[in-house]
Parts: C-alpha cells; structure tokens; sequence
C-alpha cells in the first residue's frame, strides 16, 4: 500500500478535469457546479506548481470564471485550450506575464501565500509572484446536438492543426484549428462516446457506450477492436470500453501503442474485474490484456515516455500500472473519497523534470470532491552498472567452466 497522497489544491466546487503544461509548470484544472443554483461556481483554476522546501506545491494564480458552464472536458496544445462545457467547445487562449500582480512584495516572498480570509472549502486559493495569468476566448462552437446535450471528450492532433470532439449524441466531430471550420462529422457511435484518442497519420480511436471501440481514417472505420478476442471465457457483452489512450513505446520512437480499459457493462453484486488491455498503435491487434481489479475504472493516463499508466475509479482510488507489463506499481484506495474524474502525469520536459525532483513520476488526481492530489512515485531501485558488469562477467565465467567439466575438451 503505498502512502497517502499529498493534498495540492482544494477547489470551491467539483472538479471533473486536469491538464499540465510542459513549459510553464502550471496545472490547470476545471470544473463546476454548472447552471443548477446552488451556490456554487464554475471556472478553471491555473495552479503554479513549484518545488518548495524539498516537496512539490501548488498556489493558485488565476480564476477563469465560466459563468454558467462547468467544464468537464479539456485539451491542451501549447497555450492553447479546449474545454468541454455543456454542449459546446471553448477556445482560450493563456498568457502568463512574468512578476504577478503582486507587486514587490509579492515577488520577493517565498513560496505560495495563502489570500487572507480564505475559509477552509478555499484552502487551496492561494497566491504566487510566480507570474500574472490572462485568459482570452478565442471561439465557441457547439459540438452536440443531444437532447441531454455534453461533450465529453476533445482532443488536439499532436501538429495542434486539428480539433476532434465527441459526446451524448455519438457523433465524431473534426474541426480545423485554429479557424474552427468544422471538417467532417459522422455518427461513430449508437449512444454516448466515453473518449477519443488520436494516432498517427491522425487516425481516431473512439470508444463509446454501445460496447464498441473503433478506429477511424476520416470518417472510414478502419476497423473494430476485439479485446476478448483471446479471452474465450469473458463476453464480450458484459463489458464495454471506458477509456481509451496512444502512448509512446519506451527505446523505439516510431513505435505506439494504444492501451484501452474495460469495466462491467452493468452492475453485479459481485463485481467482476476490469481490465486493462495494450495494442500494437499500427495493426491495433491486441498484446496483452490483464485484469485490474474489481473498483470500475472512470479514467486513464499515460505518462510522456509511456512507461507508466495511471487509473483513477469511481470509488476514489488512484493506481499506477507499469505500461510493458500491465503490472500495478502503485495504489492507494479511497485517495479521494469520491469518483475520480481525471489523472494527469507530470509532464516529461526539462521544466517536468525539475519539478520531479529525482522521483520517478507524479501523477495528479482530480474528483467530485474538489481535491487536486499528488502522487509520488520514488525511482526505483536499480543494481550499478559496474556492478551489472561484473554479474555478466561471472555468468559467462560459469558457463565456461561448467562446458569445460561437461565436455573436457571443450577448449
């Protein structure tokens, strides 16, 4: 069991998304109490993360208030953002203008320091002199067309020159960035789609609530994926896909690999276990499939160099499973104590790197409780190389010398 992740941030209202920028180190995080008058808000949140007496911390540099509309779905490329909220995608534009508003005095304090007056739901509402955020809106186009109307996924092409979205109505939608034209659409799904990922030469993996995962060139289905093709004793009707992500394959730059969750398509006493599966990125035939446990997974992600996956699940957990194995590394039950919506890895970038701080990951957790979380992975323990060396030398000693009594004229 591993220890109990450190709180970052506290926010005033759910949070359903986290995204983290490469370059300026920000965390920037959503969420709401949408149009209900409740009394609670709707915006995204830009986090400075910093390290800070030897541990990583969080202070608040702006709020982005979202009126009405509460985000629950967001892509980032560059500085660029795409949230979902209701039934339309926003386009934001960030800037971050170096000395804050704080002044001098803001400046020269160190570390995060906490607004005056905050109460306990805003612990986390704090300020930096880390640098002055704006944020500006770009466009607004609506992207499903559903009676109970929301888009639930978007992505950005890895060139950032396309837009793809997907929701309630089950329609794949393609939009040219940054004009915003929409450049195709078509029905991928019957029903909801749970998530989008996308390929190379921008194919588009979909997976949605009718039990199917497909991938697509355009609006050509390249073919369906059968994760239980190999699994004879598991039907196929019992469950459906949840998520879906590509991730780099570690000391092969061409290479990807997909990797998809599945999770009980209905509710048992006994629940049965999820599973997570890896797919070739190229034929997308499957390589390895095994069981993750029997809390039904509500997200996934996939650190930079895809060694690592990280899961987040609707009773709260959060666990990070070894990508090449599948194996789980970590797991802390109930981190949050209440459906996890999103999990996001520290990125990879010189300016990740130094807030890793010699450990191995970190992987942020968001949920309905409003908690932005940490989870720290330790760099695994690995032998010297002189040390690996020498082991090498024995093995081939030994072998010598045991050919050498097995067959004495060997040399």
């Amino acid at each position: 069991m591993a220890p109990r992740p450190t709180e970052l941030y506290r926010a005033p209202f759910p949070l359903y998304t986290v995204r983290l920028h490469p370059r300026r180190g920000l965390a920037i995080t959503a969420g709401g109490g949408g149009a209900a008058k409740t009394g609670i808000g709707n915006g995204v949140h830009f986090l400075q993360l910093e390290q800070i007496g030897g541990r990583l911390s969080a202070s608040l540099l702006h709020c982005h208030d979202t009126e009405t509309r509460a985000t629950m779905s967001m892509a980032l490329s560059g500085d660029i953002i795409a949230a979902g909220q209701d039934h339309s995608c926003h386009i934001l534009r960030l800037c971050v203008r170096a000395g804050g508003a704080g002044g001098g005095d803001a400046a020269a304090e160190k570390g995060p320091r906490r607004r005056k007056g905050a109460g306990p739901a805003e612990r986390g509402d704090t300020r930096s002199g880390g640098g002055e955020v704006t944020v500006e809106s770009l466009h607004r186009v609506r992207t499903d067309f559903s009676p109970d109307a929301l888009q639930k996924a978007v992505r950005f092409s890895t060139d950032g020159t396309l837009l793809v979205t997907g929701g309630a109505d089950g329609f794949l939608r393609l939009w040219e960035f940054p004009s915003m034209k929409k450049a195709l659409e078509f029905k991928a799904h019957d029903g909801e789609i749970e998530d989008i990922t996308l390929g190379p030469d921008n194919k588009v993996v979909t997976a949605g609530r009718d039990l199917q995962c497909r991938v697509w060139q355009r609006d050509q289905l390249v073919t369906g994926l059968q994760w239980d093709e190999n699994l004879p004793g598991v039907p196929s009707t019992a469950y459906r896909y949840q998520a879906c992500r590509f991730g780099a394959v570690e000391d092969d730059c061409r290479a990807l690999r997909l990797y998809t969750v599945q999770v009980p398509h209905k509710r048992e006493r006994r629940p049965p276990p999820c599973y997570l599966t890896k797919w070739d990125g190229g034929s997308f035939l499957p390589l390895l499939t095994r069981p993750c446990g029997s809390e039904v997974i509500s997200c996934l992600s996939v650190s930079d160099s895809g060694t690592f996956l990280g899961l987040g699940t609707v009773t709260g957990s959060v666990a990070v499973h070894i990508a090449f194995s599948l194996q789980r590394l970590y797991y802390v039950k109930e981190a949050h104590g209440i459906v996890v919506t999103d999990v996001a890895f520290v990125p990879e970038s010189e300016r990740g790197r130094e807030l890793l701080a010699g450990n191995e990951a970190a992987l942020l957790s968001v949920a309905v409780d409003s908690r932005c979380k940490l989870h720290l992975l330790p760099a695994r323990r690995s032998l010297p190389i002189w040390l690996l060396l020498l082991l090498c030398a024995a093995l081939i000693v030994g072998s010598i010398v045991l050919l050498q009594l097995a067959f004495p004229g060997f040399l």
